[in-house]
């Protein structure tokens, strides 16, 4: 009787060995790693300009299941998600996209990964190139969007009482 239940053992050791060969715990998809256990759809949201409605319309477009878990996607289920995200400017509707009518050209443009930083960045240049007011503020270090700068937002050296030493 121990025999058998050590053989029971190892078969289904070997079992749970063919389940874990197909499953990868990194997932790599826009040149992002993403978690292998986590579902479809929260999987999708680790990727930069991807949130919760993009990555719920990118399942919808592509007709996988949302509950599958990353890790058990296979190669050909990838590249149809990796496609997806490549032709989101086509295929989702304009108030979708994170950067609508571009400086340069006017155009709206869905920006993934390390393109949203970059271009962050050149548009904060721009702003203090032709001196706009958000461009000045954000030169001297201060807050952009109107907050108030007496109690909140100190930065640098420290501000309070000093204390007299006579007394």
């Amino acid at each position: 009787m121990a025999k058998e239940g050590n053989e029971q053992q190892k078969k289904g050791k070997e079992d749970s060995k063919t389940e874990d060969d197909d499953f990868q715990y990194i997932v790599r998809i826009a040149n992002t790693d993403i978690d292998g256990n986590k579902k479809l759809i929260h999987g999708l949201t680790s990727i930069k300009g991807v949130g919760r409605k993009m990555s719920t319309f990118l399942i919808n477009k592509t007709g996988l299941d949302r509950k599958t878990k990353m890790g058990y996607l296979t190669e050909k289920q990838i590249e149809i998600i990796s496609q997806a995200i490549n032709d989101i400017q086509k295929d989702a509707p304009s108030w979708m996209l994170n950067h609508r009518k571009e400086y340069e050209t006017g155009e709206d443009v869905h920006l993934i990964g390390p393109q949203i930083e970059l271009r962050l960045r050149d548009e904060i240049n721009i702003m203090k190139k032709i001196r706009s007011y958000k461009g000045i503020r954000h030169e001297r270090g201060l807050t952009v969007r109107g907050q108030r700068t007496r109690a909140n937002s100190r930065k640098g050296l420290t501000l309070g009482v000093s204390r007299s030493r006579g007394r």
